[in-house]
Order: C-alpha cells, then structure tokens, then sequence
C-alpha cells in the first residue's frame, strides 16, 4: 500500500485550513561577491516573524541529486509520487490552457526558438516575446494537416506554446527535438519504441513546416518541442485527502496540474499582490489553498539574481495578508531550485518553513538553504509536505490500533 492510500483511509474532513505557498525556484546558490543566496540576501522581515511560530528543513523534490522539471517536482508537493505518477509537460500545458483533449490526443510542450543561419539555436525562448505575438504566430499554423493528422498550435505564455495531435495511432514515446542548451542544433525526433515511428515523422516533418512558415518571424524563426504526454486520470486532492482544494497560480501549466489533480483554479491577476488579494477573496470558499509564485523561477533562468531577490521580498511583504487570515497551516516552500548561477533547475534541496499551533518549533532564526538545513523537520522527500500539512490540521486519524 502507498502512501496516498494509508492517507485516503485516514484523512477526516474538518474546518482547519492549509496553505501552500510555492515560491517557485526558491533554492538558491551563493554568489562570490557576497557569499549569499538570493534567499539570503533578500529583506524579509515577515518570513522572519513567522519562524518565531514555525518549523524549517530541507526538501528534496524527487530523491538527492536529481534535478526535477517542474510536473514532477510539482506531483510530489502534491504528495503523488513522481515515479508512479509520470505526466508530461505536453499535457499539462494543454490543460493549463483549458485546452480540450480528447483520448489519443498527443499533447506537447513547445517553445518559439532563435536559431541563426546554420540552424544553431541561439535562444530557446526567442527572448521571451509577449503572449499576444506568440499567438499571432499561432495562428499560422490553423488548419495544418499532416498525414490524416490534425495538428493543433496554442499560446501558452510569452514564448510557450502547446501543439496537440489529433489522429489514429498516435505515440508519445517520443524523444524531445529539444536539446535545453544554445548553442546546439535542435534534436531530431526519434521514436523510443517502434509503436512510435508514424508519429516521430509526422512530428518531424511539423517542425520542417514550422521552420518554413517562421523564416521571417525572427526572434522567433524556431520550435522546440518536449514532455510528449497523452492525458491519464489520476486521483483527486478530495479522493485522497477530503479537501475541497483551490489554486491560485497566474502561469497556464501549473494551472494545468491543479485541474490534473481536481483542483479548482481561481481568477487572479499577474502580479503577486493580485494573487494573495485572491487568496483573501475566495479564503471562506475552500479549505487547501496551492497558491504558485512564478517569476522567482523565471528570474533564475534568465540569470538575474537582482531580480529573484526583489521577488521574494514582493512576496515577503504579502505574508501579513496571509498571517491576517489565520489559517491553521502555512507551509512555504519551493518546488524545486532554480539558482541564478546556473540559469536552470537544479538538485539543491529547498527550503521549508511550517506553521501550525501544533508543531515543535525549533531555534531557525533565518529563511534560508543554509539555516533551514538545521532545522527541526531535517531533510525530507517533497511526497511527504501532504502528510505533515494534514497532520498539522488535526486532518489524519490515528493509524493502527
């Protein structure tokens, strides 16, 4: 028996509440001049607060030393084991969209790329052009037909974009055209298994398409494609854990895994005070609240350590609209590490912080990698934030006799 289901068995509904606030790529690594994290170097004196009232450690996404993508990383906070339940990015940006797939439908994630005249790439996100030009790009691509295959291309978010295929016998084992480094030719698509091989040439002969329908469309004159996925059922947050469950998230594939996992997904605004405003508005409505903080991460990749610290201050100074509501637990923590210094996902464990009535609080007198690497809750793997968050709101009956 796994987990969710010990926790299906002896999870009770109650009034408590819980909110999870992902700060989203919030491990860090230190730079030189300084020798501090962008957690570290940031100012956040409400964080601080509420240690006085909490409990930290350290969370490794998947297992040590494995970097995570962001469907994984996000299935394990969700306390869904990563390596049992596997999805791809493909699927959840359909999803996050509101895309309706249907069975067979062969989802996949996209970027609009800049390769040069050799057909190197030299920017995987096309300098991050605005949605609305995405979907302008998009549209070039209505009515395509490859093979008695419906091809399908949809603006996610700046430079992503969602392409589903419609049509008989269709694969997802696939690997990705996408090489997730400049300065590479883009990858050919190869099948994995030979159930796939129909569906790599129609997917290679769409990128050959979209190279002649982009040649003049630079910064965005490329596609690159990965987490080939078809839709799957999984269990429900209110299957498992008896939670009427919200999220409130502004980017379209975490969107897509809070619809994956039965979760209502709430209207909010861009900015990060527009997020916790919804947090405020809807708070009497549901009893779990998954509210994601995008931009840290975004600031990360682009390498931009300035940026990530001003995030996490923006979000420090919302932290007295959530303290105000009192819910019952408050865990803030990151899906994974994005740290500046590397411009990508990394395996360094994130931070945790819990608050609850209910919990040991330990000596931590600072959110950050380091000092949280001695606090009380140690170091965990993230598929058991779910267990302790409904413990911690008096959720769980005992086990055993």
């Amino acid at each position: 028996m796994d987990t969710q289901e010990i926790l299906k068995k002896l999870t009770i509904e109650t009034p408590s509440k819980i909110v999870l606030l992902v700060i989203d790529g919030l491990g860090g690594l230190p730079r030189e001049e300084t020798g501090k994290t962008e957690l570290e170097e940031a100012r956040i004196p409400n964080l601080t607060s509420l240690l006085e009232r909490s409990i930290c450690g350290l969370v490794d996404p998947i297992l040590p030393g494995i970097t995570p993508g962001s469907g994984p990383a996000h299935l394990a906070l969700f306390g869904y084991d990563p390596f049992r339940y596997q999805i791809g990015r493909g699927v959840l940006a359909a999803l996050g969209i509101g895309f309706p797939l249907e069975p067979g439908d062969v989802a996949i994630r996209g970027n609009f790329a800049t390769v040069d005249e050799e057909g190197v790439i030299t920017n995987r996100r096309a300098g991050r052009i605005s949605t609305e030009r995405s979907a302008e790009l998009c549209r070039l691509f209505e009515g395509v037909e490859i093979e008695g295959v419906d091809i399908f291309v949809k603006p996610v978010k700046e430079y992503r974009i969602a392409v589903i295929l419609r049509g008989e016998g269709l694969s997802d084992d696939l690997s990705d055209s996408d090489p997730q480094r400049e300065g590479l030719f883009p990858l050919e698509v190869k099948p994995i298994t030979p159930s796939a091989e129909k569906t790599s040439h129609i997917v290679n002969e769409f990128i050959s398409l979209a190279k002649r329908k982009l040649h003049h469309s630079y910064p965005a004159n490329s596609i690159l494609l990965r987490g080939f996925s078809k839709h799957r059922i999984f269990p429900t947050f209110s299957e498992i854990y008896k939670l009427k469950a919200a999220a409130i998230a502004t980017y379209p594939m975490y969107k897509g895994i809070a619809r994956l996992v039965g979760m209502a997904v709430l209207e909010t605004g861009e900015d990060i005070d527009s997020q916790f405003k919804s947090l405020q508005e809807n708070f009497n409505a549901y009893d779990f609240f998954y509210l994601h903080i995008k931009h840290t991460d975004s600031a990360g990749e682009d390498g931009n350590f300035e940026q990530k610290v001003v995030l996490i201050e923006e979000v420090d100074k919302n932290i007295p609209i959530l303290l105000d509501l009192s819910p019952d637990v408050i865990i803030v923590t990151g899906d994974h590490s994005t740290p500046a210094l590397l411009r990508s996902h990394s395996w360094h464990p994130c931070p945790i912080l819990l608050y609850s009535r209910f919990c040991r609080r330990d000596s931590v007198v600072r959110f950050s990698e380091r000092d949280c690497g001695s606090g009380g809750l140690g170091r965990f793997p993230a598929i058991h934030i779910m267990s302790l968050a409904l413990a911690n709101a008096q959720k769980l009956i005992k086990y055993g006799a």
